[in-house]
């Protein structure tokens, strides 16, 4: 035990950050083992409660089991556990306990909370924490009470709160599980409860530094928009548009198809919610095998931008994709630097979203190689399910259920790295303390393009 302390207090944030979250994995696997968590005479394979275990922890919602056949209430009642702990993060909640007990939060602490976290300024951290766990918890109060009290039309009361309940958790942390057996698709007549759904999942996808800003703007006397960051007004406005361009071309995609036919309140929520639900919640109103391949490709392209960074969700995240697209027309136009609301952007935060999008592609597309040459399925199905694990997202076309052990781990892997972040996942391999060059080579152009 001793040598495991020294060993751990070698390793740099990022790799202890990594070790808390295998740690977790392990600690969830356990809980999914118990023999109370399964309805009676059921029994799934080990790797099958490891997936359902990384699933969970990453909020992602993939599962090879149905989990209203196989899981018993004090089984959902773990699963929420996993995914609340995977929505806030391992430090957040480590936090929260160290300061229930009254200890003092430390330097180190605090350097592994803003890792977690994703934060690039190290005061705040323990306020921020505070802030997320309070935001957080009362939204989902909230929700609970009013979705459990809603459902009383649906079930019986202790059913109907218990189906308040795990919806509220899996929606505001974008996991992406139910209990219906077939996920939203009992409601897709119920806007009400789809409303309240979206409203959740955006919750939890839009990022937890701009739900406390809106927070402080909206118990501040002195409103203006210039208090809000750079980041929540990119983070915002990107989501916001993904949203909307994404319910648009869902359905224009299946206007002839599966829209066709419908009536104009169907079309917007069935594209709406579709939408909403591929910044990282996996939710779903349909069965999304019946919209056509074009639409799944679409839906791919949003899964794998996911949601904002310190969020509940996965992906390469919204603001990646903005300042990626942004320094193209900026580039394009001649210009070197990018410019918005009156600010510039760092280099090394324009250099990281290079990085993150590129790093992505390759992880997606190896791991689409991989899966497709080991299983015998459809490569556009592989594609879906690779991106739906990386984006932290649930959706799927049916195909979880009829992988082989090796791409089970391979999806396992896609999720932890959504969840933790690929730039997080790849500086695990770094030094805790880098060698730099005293000397520089002379410097010559290379022709691109």
């Amino acid at each position: 035990m001793n040598n495991f302390v020294k060993w751990a207090k070698q390793l740099s944030p990022i790799q202890l950050i990594l070790l808390y979250y295998f740690l977790a994995v392990a600690f969830s696997t356990a809980l999914l083992s118990l023999p109370a968590a399964y309805k009676p005479g059921v029994e799934i394979a080990f790797i099958d409660r490891l997936f359902v275990a990384v699933s969970a922890l990453s909020v992602t919602g993939l599962t090879p089991v149905s989990i209203s056949d196989t899981f018993s209430i004090t089984g959902y009642f773990l699963i929420a556990l996993v995914l609340q702990l995977g929505a806030v993060g391992i430090m957040a909640i480590g936090t929260s306990i160290w300061l229930l007990l009254g200890k003092k939060i430390g330097f180190k602490e605090r350097r592994l909370i803003m890792t977690d976290q994703n934060q690039t300024k190290f005061e705040g951290m323990v306020r921020l924490v505070k802030q997320i766990i309070m935001v957080l918890f009362f939204i989902e109060a909230i929700a609970f009470l009013v979705l459990g009290t809603y459902f009383l039309q649906y079930y019986p009361a202790g059913e109907a709160y218990l189906n308040g309940f795990f919806s509220t958790i899996s929606a505001v942390s974008n996991g992406g599980f139910d209990i219906t057996g077939n996920s939203l698709i009992p409601y897709r007549n119920d806007y009400f409860i789809q409303f309240i759904t979206m409203l959740l999942i955006i919750f939890g996808a839009i990022g937890f530094p701009v739900l406390i800003e809106v927070k402080d703007f909206l118990f501040n006397k002195n409103r203006s928009f210039q208090r809000f960051s750079l980041f929540t007004k990119l983070t915002t406005i990107t989501f916001f548009i993904l949203i909307v361009a994404g319910a648009v071309l869902i359905y224009a995609l299946d206007a002839r198809h599966f829209f066709a036919g419908k009536s104009w309140h169907e079309i917007l929520f069935y594209a709406l919610f579709q939408s909403v639900t591929t910044r990282s919640a996996g939710l779903e109103t349909m069965d999304v095998s019946q919209l056509t391949e074009p639409n799944h490709l679409v839906m791919s392209f949003l899964m794998f931008i996911g949601a904002s960074p310190s969020s509940a969700g996965g992906g390469v995240r919204t603001t990646t994709f903005a300042l990626v697209f942004i320094f193209i027309i900026t580039y394009a136009r001649g210009g070197h630097s990018i410019r918005l609301f009156r600010r510039e952007v760092h280099e090394e935060d324009l250099f990281k979203a290079v990085v993150v999008m590129l790093l992505a592609i390759m992880v997606v597309y190896i791991s689409t190689i991989t899966i497709t040459a080991i299983e015998s399925l459809p490569v556009t199905s592989v594609f879906f399910e690779v991106i739906s694990a990386f984006g932290t997202v649930g959706l799927s076309l049916g195909i979880t259920s009829k992988l082989g052990v090796v791409s089970k781990i391979i999806l396992m892997i896609l999720m932890f790295i959504g969840r933790v972040g690929i730039i997080t996942a790849l500086l695990m391999f770094k030094r805790k303390k880098a060698n730099r060059a005293n000397y520089h080579y002379p410097k010559e152009r290379i022709i691109i393009g």
